[in-house]
């Protein structure tokens, strides 16, 4: 069943070209995701989607009655309504039959009762406030009376998630879901979107969160879309082949172009028509032969400021506020050449940490020891400062017109700013013409660009293209100093840190010896131990029980039988049968709770079936002691 066809659709500001006469389409089922440089369309092509912009020419076609919703950058909200009306307010389907569902309770004749009992079955809504509930728990939104206009930005991009994957809608369109959330909400929401089975358009960099999801890749280029059937791994594998063989084909052309011009000088002046065809395709030649190659990389081989033997020492570093403690106790010494990654839940002080290292913070207690060598360099989105009525290449210059590079050479501002893919014709615009990721991109530049040795990167690949964050990874594999990362990118960690500070809360920080993937199949082995220990534990406790009760049962029964009527022993009989099949239900019920299973939805149904089982087996119980006496 197709959802949207996009057939010849283009779009140019100027003289700049985003896209192309592109086509594509998204059927029922497809995760689709939009991967593309920054600047170069992405955020353009949802808006013309969306209707708020138009593009040049090309035809875009929904299916009839097809539900869409759109998680933006920055979503829209009654600011005085509370988080919870928010989301119970929405106009969704749920909320329109649980409304009808009221009227018609409420004795409303224009509501047929037996058809809205009907809809709110089919569609599961009896317990939409309890989903609203969990899904505001899951992404950390506790605090469900206070008013929207109270809520921090990334609480506000949280609810907006919530409240696009409360309405199910028939295709759903993410531009970076993954921002503002940490890690293991990442996760549930990978889970949660696969086992609801929506459809999807995604624009994110969250790589791990592309290849586990998506299965459609459809990216933009050189103003056009090339379409790929299968997750990002293999998105990766195609394009290398592609590049490759584009490389092949400029070069052959290149050859080909000299050949042909030779001729073409030389041509007599009577064109006959074969003369002429040959001339038409040579014109087609050299625009081939014209081609740039193809290239993500960016080099950034920046010189870096020696360090020294003693770098960074913190002992019994303690911070609190009130009853909260973020850390507590906590000793390191850096060594030179160590890339660390740092991981924890919101708010669970990994940024206090950084804060405290670079002295914008006090720690409550502790001391901490820096090298006189020891020159940081902060990359945090809060402290991202450019100003937008400055050229680009002024940005740059006015921190060094030129910079020293590792080999011992130097570069100008102007030929770094090209390699860190702003073009000559980009430098001379105005800061306030680049997109959000652009000007991340050119932050970032001026950090390395004051040659530091020690880097402190706090969220760096937030709104950062695939292209960069490839280029930033290898210029931090062979970076000689020390780094500190904060992010959420699974990716980036796995790909750099060569071990992990764990914030595991009430101030505990974990050092795990080994990358962000490693320490999750760790922690998933400790909880099955875990899990497998209680079991075995609850089944022996559970044989010990069982067989005195049976034994006080059966002993009961010699004793007793001679006083009772047929009526009353025939009941004790079957309550005995029923006690024991939900004694039964009850192990099974336990152990499935315990046995690992991730599934929320699975997990709150087990324990809602638990909940009834012990309740009825507490009553047939004591109506067996009743019996009895």
């Amino acid at each position: 069943m197709n959802y949207l066809s996009v057939e010849n659709l283009s779009k140019a500001y100027g003289d700049k070209v985003l896209f192309e006469k592109i086509t594509f389409g998204i059927s029922r089922g497809d995760k689709v995701a939009l991967v593309a440089k920054n600047g170069t369309g992405k955020t353009t092509l949802l808006n013309i989607l969306k209707g708020k912009e138009i593009a040049d020419e090309g035809r875009i076609s929904w299916r009839k009655e097809l539900t869409i919703e759109f998680l933006s950058q920055e979503p829209v909200f009654d600011e005085e309504m509370s988080v919870i009306d928010t989301l119970l307010n929405a106009k969704n389907k749920f909320t329109d039959v649980i409304k009808r569902y009221n009227l018609a309770v409420s004795g409303d004749p224009s509501v047929d009762m037996d058809t809205v009992i009907m809809e709110m079955t089919d569609l599961n809504a009896w317990d939409y406030e309890n989903k609203v509930e969990e899904i505001l728990s899951r992404l950390q939104i506790t605090q469900l009376k206070q008013a929207m206009k109270t809520l921090s930005g990334g609480q506000r991009k949280r609810v907006a998630l919530a409240r696009v994957i409360l309405n199910k809608p028939d295709l759903l369109v993410l531009d970076e879901p993954t921002n503002h959330l940490d890690i293991e909400m990442i996760e549930w929401l990978e889970n949660y979107l696969d086992d609801n089975d929506f459809t999807l358009l995604v624009v994110t960099h969250d790589r791990y969160f592309l290849n586990n999801v998506c299965n459609h890749v459809i990216e933009i280029e050189n103003s056009q879309l090339y379409t790929y059937k299968g997750n990002f791994e293999y998105y990766l594998e195609k394009k290398a082949e592609r590049m490759l063989a584009n490389a092949s084909e400029i070069d052959k052309a290149k050859n080909l172009y000299r050949r042909e011009l030779e001729w073409v000088r030389k041509m007599p002046r009577a064109r006959g028509t074969k003369s002429k065809s040959r001339v038409d395709a040579f014109y087609d030649v050299e625009e081939k032969a014209k081609q740039k190659k193809e290239d993500d990389g960016v080099e950034m081989s920046v010189k870096m400021t020696r360090l020294g033997s003693k770098i960074l020492e913190l002992h019994k570093i303690h911070k609190a506020y009130g009853e909260r403690k973020l850390i507590e106790k906590f000793d390191y010494v850096f060594k030179k050449g160590e890339k660390i990654g740092i991981s924890g839940a919101n708010g669970s002080g990994k940024t206090t940490l950084l804060n405290i290292i670079q002295g914008f913070e006090e720690a409550d207690s502790g001391t901490i020891q820096t090298g006189e060598t020891v020159i940081f360099g902060y990359y945090s989105q809060k402290g991202m400062v450019l100003k937008n009525d400055k050229r680009i290449i002024e940005t740059i210059s006015d921190i060094a017109e030129y910079i020293p590079l590792a080999d011992g050479t130097t570069l100008s501002a102007g030929k770094l700013l090209a390699r860190f893919n702003f073009p000559p014709h980009v430098q001379y615009q105005n800061v306030s013409t680049l997109s959000g990721g652009e000007k991340r991109r050119l932050f970032l530049l001026t950090i390395l660009m004051k040659n530091p040795n020690f880097l402190i990167l706090d969220e760096p690949t937030n709104d950062l293209d695939i292209a960069t964050l490839q280029t930033l990874e290898d210029f931090l594999t062979e970076f000689g100093g020390c780094v500190l990362i904060v992010s959420h990118d699974r990716y980036f960690m796995d790909k750099l840190i060569d071990h992990l500070f764990v914030f595991e809360g009430q101030g505990e920080i974990r050092d795990f010896p080994g990358t962000y993937t490693q320490y999750r199949i760790w922690k998933d082995a400790q909880k099955q131990v875990a899990s497998k220990t209680q079991v075995a534990e609850k089944k022996e406790t559970k044989t010990e029980t069982k067989e005195k009760t049976e034994v006080k049962v059966e002993t009961t029964k010699i004793v007793s039988t001679t006083k009772k009527s047929y009526k009353v022993l025939k009941e004790i009989e079957d309550l005995e049968k029923e006690i024991a099949t939900l004694e039964s239900k009850k192990q099974e019920l336990e152990a499935a709770l315990t046995s690992g299973e991730t599934d929320h939805v699975v997990l709150q149904k087990t324990g809602e079936e638990l909940a009834q089982t012990i309740k009825t087996l507490d009553a047939k119980s004591f109506r067996w002691l009743e019996l009895q006496d």
